[in-house]
């Protein structure tokens, strides 16, 4: 697989050679303050994007605010919708307990504090509060992600090397995993790119009983992306603007044994959540429904979609569903 990287921004390898705290961290690398790797985007990117609608269809890539109920968070539950009426022609509604990252979702980079050196560019810990706009979600609403999504099949992939991936046992998928899938896809990626990755998660969980769902979100066990300084180097000398999956954290749970981050991230018990958000500033997608395109990009033999991203408009928030749509 070629890497098209553009020489423009160092590489991770040099981002390691910065002093002090901007070691290892893309801080004040972009124009803007709070808006990081989707930064990469160029409009050139965007408007090379339009050649990735070949048939004019549209997928929705989120799922109902209420689908994973019981999911695999601890702490977030489905919202309550109630719809109202103030005299019999009319109707509205509101939802009550809504955990903007309950379902299909968006990790701004408030998501996360790194525990050695902080929150994204430096932003004090004061300032990531209610009310205040510092790294918020809104930065991405009032200027929405949109480029060029690649999406990598790897249940697809590993089903047909006849080794379907276990989501029982929460499978770690290493960084080599991705590339052999891409390279069997004759996909090359590209600076800016909307990486998503499918590996039938979502599905699987969403088929299991309830019981299952409960035991499962005890067990603390999810497939993701191995923890590995070669990913997070990847990510970022590929230019990757995002990267998403269909599953609930993205990486996998728990972090493998031998994490690189377990001194760095002691709050994340080594997870790469603190390297990809608060020190490269790249957004993740989480619980993304990512089947049905899989399927048709399959068919079609084609693995690339317009993709528009466009949080909620709500200042301050640390994330927020994706509402992510997907033109091939």
């Amino acid at each position: 697989m070629t890497n098209t990287f553009d020489g423009k921004y160092p590489t991770f390898a040099e981002l390691l050679q910065r002093d002090g705290n901007l070691a290892g961290t893309s801080w004040g690398l972009f124009s803007g303050e709070s808006r990081g790797t989707p930064s990469f985007i160029s409009p050139q990117a965007v408007l090379q994007a339009r050649d990735c609608i070949r048939t004019g269809t549209a997928f929705g890539l989120d799922y109902a605010a209420d689908a994973f109920d019981p999911g695999m968070s601890l702490k977030r539950s489905a919202p309550r919708h109630t719809i109202y009426s103030s005299h019999a022609a009319h109707r509205d509604d509101y939802l009550d307990g809504y955990y903007l990252q309950g379902s299909t979702q968006i990790d701004g980079l408030r998501h996360r504090r790194a525990d050695d050196v902080g929150f994204y560019n430096g932003t004090p810990d004061d300032l990531v509060r209610e009310g205040t706009p510092e790294l918020g979600i809104q930065e991405w609403s009032e200027a929405p992600i949109v480029g060029r999504g690649v999406l990598v099949d790897l249940e697809g992939y590993r089903s047909a090397q006849g080794a379907p991936i276990h989501h029982a046992h929460g499978e770690p998928l290493a960084l080599d995993l991705i590339e052999s899938a891409l390279a069997a896809q004759s996909v090359t990626l590209r600076p800016g790119d909307i990486l998503m990755l499918h590996t039938g998660w979502c599905e699987w969980f969403l088929s299991l009983s309830h019981r299952h769902k409960q035991e499962l979100r005890e067990s603390r066990r999810a497939t993701g992306i191995a923890q590995s300084e070669e990913f997070v180097a990847w990510a970022w000398d590929n230019q990757l603007a995002l990267v998403a999956a269909d599953n609930f954290a993205v990486e996998c749970l728990p972090a493998v044994p031998d994490s690189p981050f377990k001194h760095t991230a002691p709050n994340d018990h080594g997870m790469m959540h603190q390297q990809l958000l608060a020190k490269l500033g790249m957004p993740l997608g989480e619980l993304w429904k990512l089947g049905p395109l899989s399927r048709h990009m399959r068919a079609a033999g084609n693995w690339d979609a317009l993709v528009s991203i466009k949080p909620l408009n709500i200042i301050g928030a640390t994330g927020s569903p994706a509402n992510a749509t997907a033109l091939v």
